[in-house]
């Protein structure tokens, strides 16, 4: 099989270029210069431009949104259990699933792994948009599991706001993957062009169908997301602070008391196994409604 050298190459320069411009506008850290770099490099080589595109969609609007109303959040970030400039860890949780994904639709050519990549990007940008807006709402969160009023950032509290926030960062995810095939049907079709957009009502689920898989997608695995983290995530409590928390240790190295959870299960994994949950959602919707 072909391995697309071409593609990898463009994929690995700009993924270094992005994560150099992130690093140096405190959005990733060293290490989470060389994740991105990583996944990038896979998502690009093995998946395409569309892929690749989606990606750093996801990537620039949930940096975007660490920024809003960034000395508001700063009160809640204590809760969370790493800050706004992404390490290693949440940038493979964040696009693990999308580069393995990649790796298997190059080995298989399969359509449907398309739609699992659209979905798996869709929930990490749900999940970022409700946690980044959802803890700004004047209203209380309540606990998913037994809706009962628990502090904003606490994991497994959600909020309408909060929902609502998820439903549209999936959307925008499935909005984008559509117009990146269109722009991708530019470059490849151009006799054909005219035609592109009667195709969309010809094979719905590249076009008209993809934001809502996407948008449905992403609520599902968001909200799988938060009963992880209301049940099984790793949640601990500091002494000296008398708050919960998701740190395993305060910055001052004080160890934390594991209050609840597994303790292998922290944030990083959370958001991984969620986004293989609306890959696995968007591929099976994909499957139902979509004529290939």
């Amino acid at each position: 099989m072909h391995i697309p050298f071409l593609q990898i190459g463009a994929g690995f320069i700009i993924s270094a270029v992005i994560g150099w411009i992130a690093y140096k506008r405190s959005a990733l850290s060293k290490s989470g210069v060389v994740g991105a770099m990583l996944t990038g490099t896979t998502i690009f080589g093995f998946g395409g431009w569309p892929w690749g595109l989606l990606l750093i969609t996801f990537f620039v609007l949930s940096s975007l949104l660490s920024k809003y109303k960034e000395a508001t959040k700063e009160t809640l970030a204590e809760k969370f259990a790493k800050g706004s400039r992404r390490d290693i860890g949440q940038a493979l949780a964040n696009g693990g699933a999308g580069a393995l994904i990649a790796i298997t639709y190059w080995l298989t050519r399969q359509p449907l792994l398309w739609f699992a990549f659209v979905g798996a990007m869709a929930t990490v940008n749900a999940d970022t948009w409700a946690t980044e807006l959802g803890v700004l709402s004047k209203r209380m969160p309540r606990l998913i599991t037994t809706g009962k009023p628990v502090e904003p950032g606490t994991s497994g509290g959600i909020s309408p706001q909060g929902t609502l926030a998820t439903l549209a960062g999936g959307a925008v995810i499935g909005v984008a993957g559509a117009l990146f095939l269109y722009v991708e049907s530019l470059i490849r079709y151009t006799p054909r062009v005219l035609l592109y957009p009667l195709s969309c009502l010809v094979y719905p689920g590249n076009c008209t169908q993809l934001p809502v898989i996407a948008a449905l997608a992403g609520l599902t695995g968001s909200l799988f997301d938060s009963l992880l983290g209301a049940t099984v995530q790793a949640i601990y409590y500091s002494t000296r602070r008398e708050k919960e928390t998701e740190k395993v240790t305060d910055p001052d190295g004080t160890p934390n008391i594991l209050l609840r959870g597994w303790r292998w299960l922290n944030n990083d994994w959370v958001n991984f196994i969620s986004s293989v949950v609306g890959a696995a959602l968007a591929a099976l919707l994909a499957h139902l409604t979509t004529t290939f």
